[in-house]
């Protein structure tokens, strides 16, 4: 089943998962809508630890329409205000690993099993842990988390870390629509 002529039925007002093309378009134009919930979430996080974005360099690993590329978005926007680089799957590991050393906040969610090693982070970093993969019946995240730990400013851990953020924002999501929709009264 193709699930995107359904979606395109869906009003903007309505995607709390903001999934549809509509409400990705208003994401990227700055429009009022709901931003998806795993990179909102991201950016909550960040802001509840106080860890800011502002001329801050950034690394989003994963370029997928759900998480990567609104996260991206999310930190190049009016608020967000960093400088960020985008790399994926095919991004070659030494390009990659030089990208996340330079970068004060590396985000990954590209599912590929403990792909950021310590000596891709450089000392104090943050590195936020999106990715979910199986490993031997376990999920696991795309960071070492025992190794990265040790260097990393902060980190968030896999799972445990931004699942909950991503529930969170759903509701946010949800209860924003709500008011768009004049459910509550001014």
């Amino acid at each position: 089943i193709n699930a995107e002529p359904v979606l395109a039925l869906l009003p903007p007002e309505k995607d709390v998962d903001g999934l549809t093309e509509r409400s990705m378009g208003r994401l990227m134009r700055g429009l009022p809508g709901h931003a998806p919930c795993t990179p909102l979430g991201v950016m909550r996080l960040l802001e509840r630890y106080e860890i800011p974005t502002k001329g801050k360099k950034v690394v989003v690993i994963g370029r997928s329409f759900l998480t990567g590329l609104p996260q991206v978005i999310l930190f190049i926007s009016k608020g967000g205000d960093a400088t960020t680089t985008c790399a994926h799957s095919m991004t070659p590991p030494e390009d990659l690993k030089e990208m996340c050393f330079g970068a004060d906040i590396i985000v990954s969610c590209v599912g590929i099993a403990r792909m950021i090693k310590a000596d891709f982070v450089k000392p104090g970093a943050t590195v936020v842990d999106v990715g979910v993969t199986r490993v031997d019946g376990k999920i696991v995240g795309d960071v070492d988390f025992d190794a990265v730990q040790a260097v990393a400013g902060a980190i968030t851990p896999m799972p445990g870390g931004t699942g909950p953020m991503t529930i969170g924002c759903l509701l946010e999501n949800t209860l924003s629509a709500a008011k768009m929709l004049g459910a509550f009264p001014n």
